[in-house]
């Protein structure tokens, strides 16, 4: 991102540029092929992917996470150190389609919105509340506070998620690739749920999981 003002970020790739220019963050500056040649495309945002447009727009505006708590039935989904920015991305793409309050994620140890995640999302994250929290824990015990029901995502779990009450105030909890839910954000949960598994594999990726987590959760709201 050099060269770029201070306070500005980019975006690259036609959809999430098209998503942040109909979102909230405004465009200052928007370089495109062939005006602007793909070699100086990819040296600005950093990647082979901008499919021939780049954007200069204004930070992310991150949500308030107590803000999503007072939404009527709000479904929530909560990563716990997800460090992966395409994952962060998938995950908000699922979480926008299927009509979610928002995302929530750590300060330390997490993704953050940045180009790789926008890109990714499709540049759902133009259009889907992203918050992000000091303490993912303490968060839960403010959302059980406020009503929600805490369900973890573990694949050792003995429920499925159409086993479980999906529909009013809910909060989907997944963890970190590869390490899972952290012990004290498990013990946060009311429950925790697991996808059946009828091949050969553990687990799946974690944006798949909250992808089939999310619309079980529709389905029981339809």
């Amino acid at each position: 991102m050099s060269g770029t003002p201070s306070g500005m970020t980019l975006v690259y790739g036609k959809r999430p540029v098209a998503e942040a220019r109909r979102g909230r963050r405004r465009a200052h500056r928007v370089w495109r092929s062939p005006e602007t040649p793909s070699e100086e495309l990819e040296q600005l945002c950093g990647s082979p992917d901008h499919q021939g447009v780049v954007a200069e727009v204004d930070p992310y505006p991150y949500a308030d996470a107590g803000e999503l708590l007072a939404r009527p039935d709000a479904l929530i989904v909560a990563l716990d150190q997800v460090q992966d920015p395409r994952n962060l991305g998938a995950v908000c793409r699922s979480a926008e389609l299927a009509g979610a309050a928002g995302v929530v994620v750590p300060e330390r140890r997490s993704a953050a919105v940045t180009a790789v995640a926008c890109k990714a999302s499709a540049g759902a994250v133009e259009h889907l509340d992203v918050a992000r929290v000091r303490n993912l824990a303490d968060w839960l015990d403010e959302a059980k506070r406020a009503g929600c029901w805490i369900w973890g995502a573990d694949a050792g779990a003995a429920q499925a998620p159409w086993d479980v009450d999906l529909r009013g105030p809910t909060v989907l909890v997944l963890g970190g690739e590869g390490k899972g839910i952290r012990p004290r954000v498990a013990s946060s949960c009311d429950g925790l749920v697991a996808l059946p598994r009828a091949g050969r594999l553990d687990s799946l990726n974690v944006s798949a999981a909250a992808s089939a987590l999310l619309f079980e959760a529709v389905r029981q709201r339809s």
